[in-house]
């Protein structure tokens, strides 16, 4: 895999059918249908439960900001991740092009699958931590791996938008 700023692309070359899979999951993996932590994680309340005028304010006129803030970033991403999805061969890498301009959506919609992910499989930060973890041997590995994978693109983007 190769990744690089192409012209007002970035893109992501060389890309394995399995690295390729865990892309196509990143709008999957937003979803918090389910996943009660992962709910609370992404839409957090800013003030302790006590506090419930601030917190009604909150859920009353932030929150549905939020989700569609998310949900707009989820389908940015979704868009993009269409040219995966094309007749070439099943087991040949392929390329992937992000547009410059959809940076700030895929940094979005990485985050939530991300945060998402860790709340599912309730990781701690010692899990989040350990870069020796043997091979993927369970879903619980595969989303550790996720996580990891998806905070290297993530860095890897704002380490592109650092130079504009």
């Amino acid at each position: 895999m190769e990744i690089r700023r192409q012209g007002d692309c970035l893109e992501i070359s060389e890309l394995d059918p399995f690295l390729a899979e865990l892309l196509r999951q990143i709008p999957e993996s937003t979803n918090t249908d389910g996943a009660e932590t992962a709910q609370q994680r992404l839409f957090s309340s800013p003030a302790a439960a006590s506090q419930k005028e601030i917190c009604a304010e909150w859920k009353l006129y932030v929150e549905p900001e939020l989700r569609r803030v998310f949900q707009t970033a989820t389908e940015t991403v979704t868009a993009d991740l269409q040219q995966l999805n094309g007749s070439t061969k099943p087991f040949a890498n392929c390329t992937l092009r992000i547009p410059a301009q959809n940076s700030d959506a895929w940094l979005n919609a990485l985050n939530q699958a991300r945060l998402v992910i860790a709340a599912k499989y309730n990781f701690s930060e010692a899990d989040l931590c350990d870069h020796y973890r043997s091979p993927i041997g369970s879903r619980r590995d595969l989303g550790l791996f996720q996580v990891n994978f998806y905070g290297f693109l993530q860095e890897f983007i704002l380490h592109e938008l650092e130079k504009e």
